[in-house]
């Protein structure tokens, strides 16, 4: 019989050798087969067989036993007895096959592996009857790798894992284990040290400040079928689309996931939004990052519940018609010691270079995006969320940050790419990357860029050079927008040039205009709080401009508390300010908003053509006002809907403009309606144009009109 060395022995019996299985478990010897387990401090060891036949084991060294047989064993349990102690029987952890298969490593070697959290993490399995969870993770680095836990009270030593060779994954099933074991890997770096951490691929985690990662299993049954077959039937560019952006926390605090559905569900549907975006839902241990600094990437945060609980919020939300987007971010990742940063004792998941792997504004790490696996991480996550969770769309954050070398960096502060530029193209690479594949894997869905700068084809098709992007958040639009209506009226016709601009630009990319949460922190005041003028005037300017939106081509997006005209800053710390709907004139705000929904999405013109800049007009003659900006949209089948917003403090009366068609237009919207809190100022309903299409209208103070005209 062949014994191993005091120096594999030793190393085993710290768990720190890094083929275990290649010593422990059942192994064929020349005279035979011997069984080789880890019992530290047993009185005795033996194996008890399926017949009800036993063999007993001798002691090594170090705690290391060994038993020899005659023939090849089958299954087997080990009874260990403890001086002053119970019996234990236990299956082997080591008397078991890979879990991960040839196939799985392969690809994810290559980095091709698209459902790679079907293989890395911590899955429940029954191997051969036996049940318990296999544990696997990517650390190429690392010298030995230990499971902890609460099942072996955070001592590894007796549950280290098996390296599969060049692929850097290591692997071990533990029998016994179940959902709910907490646990973390602890890694031996080359530096000879051992670090603990948390599963980069772990789909549950432990409530912050905590930091544990939690085995679980999925029981959902979805009943979404009817929307997940439609989605995949149509494309969201040429589908109405306004988005209530929301933190969920703090939207009403103490709700999880279940318990907002039914709130959640009637507000959205009495508003009319077609779709709600939650900002990101991945675990991450500092709440006042508001889910943007991620260490958790493929578990959803369990502040609010568990992965199930989330996806029961999706699905009722489907099945009440509401689309879901999640703020997705792979720009960057927080240092926190427990999680991916130096993973293994070196850059792993960040780029090595601290040129390119570090960001200086948030004091985060950058993703190594020329590394397969890293890549293979980040496109496979993308998927997880799409497929399981069916969110119907991603919007990926920091996507300028991503795209340029030099961003916000100062000249020898970083290198330039091979070719002596500013782009990231491994970052391009890995974009194109994952928009084809989710697109590919997920007909239907949104892929959404916020990109601050004029990077050409962000929503070009990738086989055209693209980004591959469905949409683009357009930040110009808004900086424009949000600079001119702050304006006194009285000065606006000075700076008409803020608003028009986008129509120059409007159908480069695809579009979708927000006003996000970003717009309503770090002293900026809220949206209300912009706006000039005494109460009631900052209430109008709200509403004409958010008219005037809701009609500009593109989609729309408007945070949380501004539907309702919310007069503070928000702030993750608190709830909105739902007291403010006492007062009438918020509660007529909220209930314009819900109006302008409704009638955005029974007026084909104002989304069937977003991109297609035949479909746009810009008005204003002959009457041309530098306070009133009029445009025509028309959908496929002829009809046409103008939109004309007064920016000024006064009424226009007699206004003459040249309409698109000649006869009877319906005032379908006016901002000024008394119902919303407005003045009452309009055109009794319909506006008549002559047979050239010229028509004489009143346009009201600080008000927008939506006129409809029938081919």
């Amino acid at each position: 019989m062949t014994t191993p060395s005091d120096q594999v022995l030793d190393t085993l019996a710290t768990g720190s050798y890094y083929a275990p299985h290649d010593v422990l478990g059942p192994h064929e010897d020349d005279d035979g087969w011997v069984v080789r387990v880890r019992r530290p401090m047993a009185e005795t060891v033996s194996a008890v067989f399926g017949d009800g036949s036993s063999a007993d084991f001798a002691h090594l060294r170090g705690g290391i036993w060994e038993a020899a047989l005659d023939g090849q064993p089958g299954a087997y349990r080990i009874h260990t007895t403890y001086p002053n102690g119970p019996d234990f029987v236990a299956d082997d952890p080591y008397r078991f096959l890979p879990t991960v298969g040839e196939l799985d490593l392969h690809l994810i070697r290559e980095g091709r592996h698209e459902q790679l959290w079907d293989v890395l993490g911590a899955h429940v399995r029954d191997l051969g009857g036996v049940a318990g969870v296999s544990f696997s993770v990517w650390a190429p680095n690392a010298q030995a790798v230990r499971v902890v836990g609460d099942f072996n009270n955070w001592d590894g030593q007796g549950h280290s894992l098996r390296s599969l060779g060049s692929s850097g994954v290591w692997e071990l099933f533990v029998p016994g284990l179940g959902t709910g074991t907490v646990y973390k890997f602890e890694i031996l770096t080359q530096a000879g040290t051992w670090i603990m951490k948390a599963d980069p691929m772990a789909r549950a985690a432990e409530v912050p400040p905590a930091t544990g990662s939690i085995v679980t299993a999925s029981a959902y049954t979805w009943d979404d079928a009817e929307w997940m077959a439609e989605r995949a039937t149509r494309s969201a560019l040429d589908q109405p689309m306004s988005t209530y952006e929301m933190h969920l926390g703090s939207w009403r605090p103490g709700l999880g996931y279940r318990e907002a559905a039914d709130p959640l569900i009637e507000y959205l549907t009495d508003l009319g939004y077609t779709h709600v975006e939650f900002l990101p839902l991945a675990e991450h241990p500092f709440g006042g990052s508001w889910g943007y600094q991620v260490t958790g990437y493929y578990a959803p945060t369990s502040r609010f519940g568990s992965p199930d609980d989330l996806r029961y919020l999706i699905d009722r939300l489907h099945q009440a018609g509401i689309g879901v987007i999640m703020d997705w971010v792979p720009g960057h990742f927080p240092k926190d010691q427990f999680a991916l940063a130096r993973f293994d004792g070196q850059a792993l998941y960040e780029h090595p270079d601290p040129r390119r792997g570090e960001h200086k504004d948030w004091g985060t790490l950058i993703f190594d995006y020329g590394r397969r696996e890293v890549r293979n991480f980040l496109v496979a996550n993308a998927l997880y969320w799409l497929e399981e969770f069916h969110v119907d769309g991603l919007r990926v954050d920091a996507v300028a940050s991503m795209l340029y070398l030099d961003y916000s960096r100062n000249e020898g502060e970083w290198e330039p790419n091979v070719h002596g530029g500013r782009e990231n193209l491994e970052a391009i690479g890995f974009l194109q990357e994952v928009n084809a594949t989710a697109y590919k894997r997920n007909p239907g869905i949104a892929m959404i860029a916020e990109e601050s700068t004029s990077y050409p084809g962000v929503t070009a098709p990738t086989d055209h050079g693209g980004l591959g992007f469905g949409f683009k958040w357009n930040m110009g639009w808004m900086n424009d927008s949000l600079e001119y209506i702050k304006r006194d009226p009285m000065y606006r016709s000075w700076h008409e040039g803020e608003l028009s601009f986008s129509f120059v630009y409007a159908f480069s990319e695809n579009y979708i205009l927000p006003i996000s949460h970003d717009e309503v922190v770090h002293g900026k005041g809220s949206l209300f709080d912009r706006m000039p003028g005494d109460h009631w005037q900052k209430l109008a300017n709200m509403r004409t401009f958010l008219a005037y939106m809701w009609g500009h081509p593109g989609k729309q997006l408007l945070f949380m508390g501004q539907e309702f005209g919310q007069m503070s800053e928000w702030s993750e710390g608190r709830s909105l300010d739902w007291w403010m709907l006492d007062q009438p004139a918020h509660r007529q705000l909220q209930g314009f908003v819900g109006a302008l929904n409704h009638a955005y999405r029974e007026l084909a013109p104002l989304w069937a053509r977003d991109a297609d800049g035949a479909a746009f007009t810009r008005l204003g003659a002959p009457d041309w006002n530098a306070n009133v900006i009029a445009f025509a949209r028309r959908d496929h089948h002829g009809n046409t809907v103008v939109v004309v917003s007064n920016f000024a403090g006064n009424p226009v009366y007699d206004f003459s403009l040249d309409l698109p068609e000649p006869g009877r237009w319906s005032e379908v919207l006016n901002s000024d309606a008394v119902e919303y809190g407005g003045s009452g100022v309009g055109n009794g309903g319909e506006v008549q144009a002559d047979a050239h299409g010229r028509a004489r209208l009143t346009v009201p103070p600080l008000g927008t009109l939506w006129l409809h005209h029938r081919s």
